[in-house]
């Protein structure tokens, strides 16, 4: 028997003559319906209801949103568990649901006169907690199940969290997905305001390229980006701001602009490099360091209240005033003396110096106590004197303290009342004559160094 054919049985005859037959009944059966549908007359419309009722019909209630007080599913996404997560994922709407956690605060009841415990629930969303600590495989995933990029459950998005704690890869998963880099949160931040540390650069620059608003300012206190980084020194992030446009003339809602801000977090000693990098990039873009706001507070008074004497001088070199009064009546003199006995380890005395070479005018003698912690200061006050005032004050002092700078102070009492020489006098008239314009004109005179150093105040540890 050849190999392409086989037998065929009674009964595979049999089966293939019914599945011919059963074809021919099919093939029919769809003829016959295909002519009466085409010889029917179309069945008339529905009857459309009123429209009252029809706008009822279309308005459907949405699905209850799901609300989670469970610490362990919280947990799951805050540590990002991807076992955890899909997991708690077989729930569909635990996508979107409320993470939702109860505190107890002591809070003040005027009706009672008292503290009392009350709760208090604060919302969140399993995509803020994974995006505020940086499990960018856990928003990948939330994104991919339909996570509402958007949402401010708390009053925040995700895209907030994600910039305040500087989780670029985060942020870009976030931007990719439609996030609103110019979104406010409840506090009136943006994104941008909120890129505050060292590491958040990166996220700074990927809000900028995605079209973020680099002027935009809080709701409240109108803080533009660039006064969040001055206030802390962000150079770098100070830097880029200004490279997209920001306007360093910006003022908040005090009147006070990003200079005031730098010049004001310049608190630590140990941060006073970046913060007179900052206030450097600031003046070369164009900022006025005259510029005061509503109480009249300018950056040179804040300068001085932090004794930062390398920001006193540049700042003075822009064109500062050093008799600037505040709302108070205070001078930048008037407010380094109110530190002096806080900051005497940082130089209290090149501020004093750097204000009176520009202009400022000499304390009064009573006020020259404020700088018994600090004699190099005290000197350099009593050099701006034709004469060097009475000081009875002196026969106060802690034995300690008079002790430590017992010559000085010894000095100081020898030569009180007594005339001065006829070189410091000189130098007092040509100081009184040029007034502020004293350090830029000495600058541009052909005489020694050492002279020009002793007409603008140097401080060799002597009284003249």
């Amino acid at each position: 028997m050849s190999k392409e054919t086989f037998v065929f049985t009674s009964t595979s005859l049999r089966a293939l003559r019914l599945e011919q037959e059963l074809q021919e009944w099919e093939d029919s059966r769809r003829a016959l319906a295909h002519r009466r549908a085409m010889t029917r007359a179309p069945l008339p419309r529905a009857p459309r209801p009123p429209p009252r009722q029809q706008r009822l019909q279309e308005v459907r209630a949405p699905p209850p949103q799901l609300r989670c007080r469970d610490t362990a599913v919280h947990n799951t996404f805050m540590c990002g568990d991807m076992r955890g997560v899909y997991e708690v994922l077989r729930e569909p709407g635990m996508v979107n649901a409320l993470m939702e956690t109860v505190q107890e605060e002591m809070v003040w009841t005027p009706e009672m006169g008292m503290w009392t415990l009350s709760s208090r629930v604060k919302q969140t969303s399993a995509l803020r907690l994974a995006a505020g600590r940086g499990h960018a495989g856990c928003v990948e995933e939330l994104l991919f199940r339909g996570a509402e990029v958007n949402a401010d459950p708390g009053g925040s998005t995700a895209l907030h969290d994600a910039c305040a704690g500087g989780h670029a890869v985060c942020v870009q998963l976030l931007l990719s997905h439609g996030a609103d880099p110019d979104l406010l949160a409840a506090d009136g931040s943006a994104p941008l305001h909120l890129c505050t540390s060292a590491w958040s650069l990166h996220c700074a620059q990927l809000l900028l390229d995605e079209g973020a608003e680099v002027n935009l300012r809080t709701g409240e206190s109108r803080l533009t980006p660039l006064h969040v980084a001055a206030r802390r020194g962000l150079e770098e992030h100070v830097e880029l701001f200004l490279r997209h446009g920001a306007d360093v003339l910006a003022t908040n809602r005090e009147g006070e602009t990003p200079l005031n801000a730098a010049c004001s977090g310049a608190e630590r000693p140990s941060e006073a490099g970046r913060y007179l990098r900052v206030v450097q990039m600031l003046l070369g873009a164009g900022a006025d360091p005259r510029t005061a706001g509503r109480k009249r507070h300018t950056p040179l008074h804040n300068a001085c209240s932090n004794c930062c004497h390398r920001i006193v001088e540049i700042l003075l070199q822009h064109g500062a005033e050093a008799e600037a009064e505040n709302c108070a009546g205070y001078t930048p003199m008037d407010c380094l003396l109110q530190v002096v006995e806080d900051y005497p380890d940082q130089q209290p005395e090149a501020v004093a110096r750097s204000l009176l070479n520009h202009g400022a005018a000499k304390v009064s003698p009573k006020m020259l106590k404020q700088c018994v912690l600090s004699p190099a200061t005290l000197e350099v006050m009593l050099n701006s004197y034709t004469s060097v005032p009475p000081c009875d004050w002196l026969d106060s002092l802690p034995a300690d303290q008079s002790e430590e700078h017992r010559a000085f102070f010894h000095l100081v009492r020898q030569r009180s009342g007594q005339p001065r020489s006829l070189q410091h006098l000189s130098r007092c008239a040509l100081r009184r004559h040029l007034g502020g314009r004293c350090q830029a004109a000495l600058s541009r005179l052909d005489i020694p160094c050492s002279m020009r150093d002793y007409l603008l105040l140097c401080n060799d540890g002597t009284l003249h």
